[in-house]
């Protein structure tokens, strides 16, 4: 099954059961596939839904980061709640020793020595994760590693 239609099947679950908050969020990302899919005219696979899910992640938490700042705990709830749902689509997170081990490979694989060679270990980390992982906190580690 792929994940677009297990999405499908968990927004009929969820109409089922009554369980209205995952049920918008199963249809948010459901509408954010389709307008991909409408725009580009194609039909998404795993991979191209997964970082549709990665965006709407990190639209999330910067909402949140906004919404603290603001002092809105009601939409704080709401945005935290809605990441709970995209997270069960996500592939599992690689822990900090794995990208530690991840990095440390790919800057022995590409001979990167200087921050002039960030991007390129950066594009291979994230090729190698493939959405297990988040870029940012990846960016500052490959940036603490080749800077010291």
């Amino acid at each position: 099954m792929s994940l677009k239609e297990r999405i499908t099947e968990d927004m009929k679950t969820a109409m089922r059961s009554g369980d209205k908050e995952r049920l918008a969020t199963i249809r948010l990302i459901l509408a954010a596939i389709k307008q991909k899919e409408v725009d580009e005219r194609i039909t998404l696979d795993d991979a191209q839904v997964t970082a549709a899910i990665e965006k709407m992640v990190k639209q999330r938490k910067e909402s949140v980061a906004q919404f603290e700042a603001g002092g809105r705990a009601d939409l704080v709830a709401k945005e935290n709640a809605e990441l709970a749902v995209l997270a069960t689509y996500l592939p599992e997170q690689l822990s900090e020793a794995e990208v530690d081990a991840l990095i440390g490979k790919v800057i022995a694989d590409t001979g990167a020595a200087s921050l002039k060679d960030m991007g390129k270990v950066v594009a291979a980390v994230k090729a190698a994760a493939a959405g297990r992982v988040d870029m940012a906190a990846v960016s500052a580690r490959v940036k603490a590693k080749l800077a010291g």
